[in-house]
C-alpha cells in the first residue's frame, strides 16, 4: 500500500487558509469599490468651461461672477466668450468643445437639442421691447411692409424675433425689410428715420437706452396686449409688466404700465454634469441673481420653473430640499470627500454583513478539511487491516500509522478545533488495536 504523506509545516498551513476564506473578500470589496468610483461617483473635475457671449455682455459678467463663487471652493471656472445663445447651444451638443455648460435664453434650442441638454434653472429675465415711430400699435403683424431692426446675425435677439414674426406671417423675402441691426446701432437708426421699428432684448434694452427713446418725440414702446397668448404659444416666454414710473418715478416713465414677453436665460448643461458641482452652481447663481431688480423680485431667480430645457434632477433636488447636510456643515472639498467615502463604503458593507456568515463557515471547512485528509488515511488502513495476508503488510499498515500519529505532533490547529485533534488520535488508537488484535490473531491461527 503507498504511504501516505502530510505536510509538516503547518503554520504555513493556517495562514493559508486564513488567505483563502478572507482573500475572496477582500478582492470582491476592491472591484466593487473600483467600480462605484468608476460609474457611480467620481471625484468632481477641478476645472470646468462655461460658454457664455461677448467679453461686454452681461452673460459674460454674470459668468465672471460665477468663477468667483467657485473659486471660493476651490473650483476654476473658465469663461469663454462667444456670439451670444446660439453658438452656446451649438458648443454645448458639440462634445469637441469640452464645454460644460453655458448662459442660453429661451427660444434658441429646437426640442431635440433641448432634450440632450439639462437645466440648472432659470436665472434671469431678457425681456423683448419693441420701440417704434407714431402711436397705438399693438400688434406685430402692423409692423408688416414697414423696416424692421431684429438683431444681428447669430444673436438670441435676431432668432427669438423672427419666430414672433414668422407667428403674425411676416418672414425674411417678403415686403418686410429686416435689418440686422441691434442695440445702439438699431436705436440711432430708429432716431434718423432709418428704421421703422426696433426690436431689442438683453444688453440692448438698457435701462439708459430705453428712457432716451421715451424721450424723443414720436416715439413709442409697444404694449403686448396678446402677452398672455404669446406665453401660450411660446411656453418660453413670460409675461411681465413695466409699472408706470419704474423707468423715471420724477417724470412718471412710462406713464402706463407696459406689458412685455420675455424669455429666461436659462443655465443649460451638458447631462455628464457632476452633482456636486451642480449645487455648487446653483449656489452661485442664487448668489449673483438673488437680489430684487428692475424686472423682478427678491428671491425670484434662480427658478427652477421648466421652460425649454428639461430640469436636471440634481437640480430639482437642489431646490426641493437644498443643500445636503455634510455640504452644508463642511467646506466643499471636505464635504465632497466625505460624500464619496459614504457611497464607496456602501458596497463594502453590502459585501461585509453576509461574509460575516460565510467567512467563518469557509474557515471552518478549511481547517476540518485537514483532519478529514487524516480519516480518509485511516479509513484505508482499516480497510487493508481486514485483508492482511502477511505478517510483513501489517507490519507495513503499523508503520503508515506510525508516520499520521506523527504528522498530528506537528499539527497546528485553532483552539476551537483542538477537540477534533483529540477525537482523532482516538481514532488512531482504535486502528492500531485492531492491527494488533489481527496479529495476535493470524499468530493464533499458525
Amino acid at each position: 500500500m503507498p504511504r501516505s504523506h502530510f505536510a509538516r509545516d503547518h503554520a504555513r498551513r493556517v495562514l493559508h487558509d486564513l488567505t483563502w476564506s478572507v482573500g475572496p473578500l477582500i478582492v470582491a470589496s476592491a472591484l466593487a469599490i473600483a467600480l462605484v468610483v468608476w460609474l457611480v461617483n467620481p471625484a468632481p473635475p477641478r476645472s470646468i468651461i462655461i460658454t457664455a457671449g461677448p467679453p461686454d455682455s452681461s452673460l459674460y459678467q454674470i459668468a465672471g461672477e460665477y468663477a468667483k463663487v467657485l473659486a471660493r471652493n476651490g473650483v476654476a471656472l473658465k469663461v469663454l466668450p462667444s456670439d451670444g445663445s446660439v453658438q452656446n447651444v451649438e458648443r454645448l451638443l458639440d462634445s469637441k468643445t469640452h464645454v460644460d455648460l453655458g448662459l442660453v435664453q429661451g427660444g434658441i434650442a429646437t426640442p431635440q437639442q433641448a432634450a440632450t441638454l439639462m437645466s440648472l434653472g432659470s436665472v434671469a429675465y431678457v425681456p423683448l421691447v419693441v420701440f417704434y415711430r407714431g402711436k397705438g400699435l399693438t400688434l406685430l403683424s402692423q409692423l408688416e411692409g414697414k423696416r424692421v431692426a431684429i438683431g444681428r446675425e447669430g444673436s438670441g435677439t435676431r432668432t427669438l424675433s423672427l419666430k414672433l414674426l414668422e407667428a403674425n406671417g411676416i418672414t425674411p423675402g417678403g415686403s418686410t425689410q429686416l435689418l440686422s441691426t441691434d442695440g445702439l446701432d438699431a436705436a440711432t437708426q430708429l432716431v434718423s428715420k432709418e428704421a421703422d421699428a426696433v426690436f431689442l432684448s438683453g444688453d440692448s434694452a438698457t435701462r439708459t437706452l430705453m428712457l432716451r427713446l421715451l424721450k424723443v418725440p414720436g416715439i413709442s414702446v409697444m404694449d403686448f396686449n396678446e402677452a398672455d397668448a404669446y406665453t401660450r404659444l411660446f411656453p418660453y416666454l413670460d409675461e411681465i409688466e413695466l409699472p408706470p414710473g419704474v423707468l423715471d418715478l420724477g417724470r412718471r416713465i412710462p406713464p402706463q404700465a407696459v406689458h412685455l414677453i420675455s424669455p429666461t436665460v436659462e443655465l443649460v448643461a451638458r447631462t455628464s454634469l457632476h452633482p456636486a458641482l451642480s449645487d455648487l452652481l446653483i449656489e452661485a447663481a442664487q448668489e449673483v441673481h438673488g437680489k430684487a431688480g428692475l424686472l423682478q423680485r427678491a428671491g425670484q431667480f434662480p427658478s427652477p420653473v421648466a421652460h425649454e430645457f428639461p430640469i436636471s434632477e440634481d437640480a430639482s433636488r437642489y431646490y426641493r430640499s437644498g443643500k445636503s447636510f455634510l455640504y452644508r456643515a463642511l467646506p466643499f472639498w471636505l464635504a465632497n470627500l466625505a460624500d464619496r467615502a459614504l457611497v464607496l463604503l456602501l458596497p463594502v458593507a453590502v459585501l461585509i454583513f453576509p461574509a460575516l456568515r460565510i467567512v467563518p463557515a469557509l474557515y471552518r471547512w478549511r481547517v476540518r478539511s485537514r483532519i478529514y485528509r487524516y480519516y480518509g488515511a485511516l479509513i484505508a488502513l482499516e480497510r487493508g487491516a481486514m485483508h492482511l495476508s502477511s505478517d510483513d503488510e501489517r507490519r507495513a499498515l503499523l508503520v503508515e500509522l506510525d508516520d499520521i500519529e506523527a504528522s498530528l505532533d506537528t499539527l497546528k490547529l485553532p483552539l476551537a478545533y483542538t477537540d477534533a485533534l483529540y477525537v482523532l488520535r482516538e481514532h488512531i488508537g482504535f486502528v492500531r488495536s485492531r492491527l494488533s488484535t489481527a496479529g495476535r490473531r493470524d499468530k493464533q491461527t499458525v
